[in-house]
């Protein structure tokens, strides 16, 4: 069986970093962590052929060669998904699809030949059994959720891996929170499941084989979810693995209550991670408890922000504005927030009712659900009808995003940022597009860019106030670029 492992693209969103991976050409932000997996979990005698649409073109020679395609994507990818499918389907290829978006919505794709469904680790298994059979059905769904100490290490080969400006894994699955707003324990549950470390020493060793120097992205949803077994496991080898070793510095999502332990902040930060993504939502204790955010109410948040940056980790945040509670004045609260907390890379949405989810049923048994979701973070448009007036909701978002990545307003966080961070122990080594980053940045920033002022005295700044973090304060120049591109792409 020859069979070819299909991503579609991503739109141009706020964490594609499209226009950010330029200035160091790449391609992706990281290769389909779920189709290199599953395709270690294919027979050893079938031929595969890796074409992410994200960093390559797929070719009438790879669809000729092929038997029939494998297609995983998210809810952002829909439309890509469709087209891609019907690409397939027009070159007479069998298509088998999985992963969230086809998780979620199977009834939306009639073209899809089998849906192998939710984890891979317990549907993928009957789906081939029966396709050897000669009696595969169309969809395989299981109960439950599988042990993920059985999962194979993912087939990096079979990537290009020179595209991407970091590589991924995954240690757990599940969340132990209960968001009403968030999908992932309807997909992967309650109880955060993790592979031994033996596996992620494993992984790591094939990366690093391989020649990946880079950043390592840990995919988890709440990296933080088992803290027992970080501590006493995980950590503790990763800084052992690390001994004689250069680069891979890490990165993943985790909770704000890792503010809260000192001693798993200073674990984190020994074993190579530098930054961490947090959903913060929003400073409104009202708007917290609508959702359910338990985890982050009654709290100082933005004093947990500067606890966790002065650990050795920059901490990007997620927001979102639309709530029941919100009124008008979220959005200044808001930028006060983030202002205060030197949150550079501030993702701020607009509510979005996800299918499975609380706030999807009771979205519509109130009879306000208006079409899909698009799982675009920055996208000024909801499924939700808001309880706020929807042209003072979307002028301020709007407004929100303008002033939030307006060159004055972003420069001066970036600032207040390095101001509180402890210089990482593990970087990635500068290679020779990292240096012709910082030319392209003076050119692109410093000399025809509307932020020229700003980034000269960014640069100037961080020169003589904090040489060591000079890479970083430019890493984040650039990805102020992205965003206002993004921002000035879909907010109009």
């Amino acid at each position: 069986m020859k069979v070819l492992l299909l991503y579609p693209e991503f739109p141009d969103t706020f964490w594609s970093f499209k226009h950010a991976l330029k200035f160091v050409r790449k391609r992706a932000s990281m290769p389909p962590l779920g189709l290199l997996t599953v395709a270690a979990m294919l027979p050893a005698d079938w031929e595969l052929r890796l074409v992410d649409l994200n960093v390559a073109k797929l070719t009438a020679a790879d669809l000729a060669w092929a038997d029939c395609a494998f297609i995983s994507a998210m809810i952002v990818q829909r439309e890509p998904a469709r087209r891609l499918i019907a690409r397939c389907k027009l070159a007479g290829l069998k298509v088998v699809a999985g992963g969230p978006l086809f998780t979620i919505e199977h009834d939306q794709f009639l073209e899809v030949d089998h849906f192998v469904l939710g984890e891979a680790e317990l549907t993928l298994a009957p789906f081939l059994a029966d396709l050897a059979a000669g009696r595969p059905q169309r969809i395989y769904l299981a109960d439950g959720y599988p042990d993920i100490q059985q999962s194979p290490t993912p087939l990096w080969h079979l990537a290009d891996l020179r595209r991407y400006a970091s590589a991924a894994l995954q240690f757990s699955r599940g969340c132990p929170f209960d968001c009403d707003f968030c999908n992932i324990t309807m997909l992967l549950g309650h109880r955060p499941r993790v592979k031994s470390t033996a596996q992620v020493l494993a992984e790591l060793d094939v990366l690093y084989n391989l020649g990946w120097r880079d950043r390592v992205f840990f995919v988890d949803d709440n990296f933080i979810g088992n803290k027992r077994v970080l501590k006493e496991d995980l950590l503790p080898a990763l800084i052992a693995w690390r001994r004689g070793k250069s680069g891979m510095p890490f990165n993943t999502e985790v909770s704000i209550n890792l503010a809260d332990d000192a001693e798993l902040l200073d674990l984190m930060a020994d074993a190579g991670f530098d930054a961490v993504f947090v959903g913060i939502e929003t400073p409104d204790e009202d708007s917290l408890a609508e959702c359910s955010k338990k985890q982050n109410r009654n709290r100082d948040m933005v004093a947990d922000v500067k606890r966790i940056q002065r650990a050795g980790l920059e901490v990007q945040g997620g927001f979102i504005v639309g709530f029941d509670s919100d009124t008008p004045t979220i959005f200044r609260r808001q930028v006060e927030f983030i202002q205060r907390s030197g949150i550079a890379t501030a993702m701020v949405g607009l509510l979005q009712a996800m299918p499975g989810t609380r706030l999807y049923e009771r979205m519509a048994a109130e009879g306000r659900l208006v079409g899909a979701a698009s799982g675009d973070n920055v996208e000024n448009s909801s499924n939700i009808v808001p309880l706020m007036n929807a042209e003072t909701l979307n002028t301020g978002y709007k407004a929100l995003l303008d002033h939030l990545y307006a060159p004055a307003q972003y420069y001066a966080r970036v600032r207040t940022f390095l101001n509180e961070y402890r210089p990482p122990k593990i970087t990635a080594p500068l290679d020779g597009e990292h240096v012709l980053a910082l030319f392209r940045s003076i050119f692109r920033l410093g000399i025809i860019g509307q932020e020229r002022g700003e980034f000269w005295q960014l640069f100037g700044w961080t020169l003589i106030r904090k040489p060591r973090l000079f890479p970083l304060a430019i890493t984040l120049a650039i990805y102020g670029y992205h965003f206002r591109q993004v921002c000035d792409l879909h907010i109009v």
